[in-house]
């Protein structure tokens, strides 16, 4: 369960959020739009605690995750994985360090230098490939990969995290409208059959429409609709966005060879 209640962030004179309070129960696929500057990546960022809240509260299963401090705040982030339009990828590094890179809180700094990996986070990080269909990309360089490809490692990567939730600010933002269902598919599946929360901040009503449960429309940083895909009307499109819009329709398993994960280093059974 996840209620925010009353949550603000100030940055000098300009309220980015304000005072929003809303109650999710289950593990719902919770869409966010807005205009740019709404405040949708705020509130995202303060979730995973990336950005601190002038005001409020965020409850998850009845804990305030903004009053968490040091480990307790770094083991809240594990559990809420971050998904960023522009990946956040280590370029240079390949598809399968980086999707073990989700586990970097729960190993030690010296084995993530030299890139050494339990053999079952190895086994876990290419099934999560394979599930997801990229599975033969785990040997390449994660700069040699479509867009498309780049984003559903990110999604990899925090499956690899294990999450309760996964937040994705603007996950389709910088995918054409192949990739961008591909991308919208492969989130909604993860909700529907692991049954974790997701909460996608959101660009077009029809992606809206097509795959949240509940929608929230924020303007100038307050929530201004609150609501099921299906009462997502044009005038409610008007307040959310304040003018009217023209909105674009989205467009609308191979195992891996064990040579092909060699760069891989796997630690000695006592080290796991």
């Amino acid at each position: 369960m996840l209620e925010v209640r009353n949550v603000s962030r100030v940055f000098g004179q300009r309220t980015a959020v304000d005072n929003i309070s809303f109650r999710v129960d289950g593990a719902q696929f919770i869409g966010i739009i807005g205009r740019s500057g709404a405040g949708k990546s705020t509130f995202l960022r303060m979730m995973n605690r990336l950005t601190t809240a002038t005001s409020g509260q965020i409850l998850v299963d009845g804990k305030d995750i903004l009053a968490l401090n040091g480990a307790a705040a770094r083991a809240w982030q594990s559990q809420c994985a971050m998904i960023f339009q522009q990946f956040n990828l280590v370029p240079r590094m390949d598809v399968a360090s980086n999707v073990l890179h989700g586990k970097l809180n729960s190993r030690s700094t010296l084995t993530t230098i030299f890139n050494m990996w339990p053999r079952a986070d190895i086994l876990q990080a290419l099934d999560i490939l394979d599930r997801l269909g990229i599975a033969e990309q785990a040997p390449k360089r994660a700069e040699a990969l479509s867009g498309g490809q780049q984003q559903r490692v990110a999604i990899a990567r925090a499956l690899m995290q294990d999450p309760k939730i996964i937040l994705a600010d603007e996950p389709i933002a910088s995918l054409d409208p192949m990739n961008a269902q591909i991308v919208m598919d492969t989130l909604k599946r993860i909700n529907t059959e692991d049954g974790r929360m997701v909460i996608a901040n959101l660009h077009t009503l029809d992606t809206a429409r097509r795959y949240c449960d509940r929608v929230i429309g924020l303007r100038d940083g307050r929530i201004v609709f609150d609501g099921v895909p299906a009462d997502l009307t044009t005038d409610a499109a008007r307040e959310i966005y304040g003018a009217d819009e023209s909105f674009n329709e989205d467009a609308t398993s191979t195992s891996l060879p064990a040579d092909k994960v060699a760069h891989l280093h796997v630690l000695p059974m006592a080290a796991q």
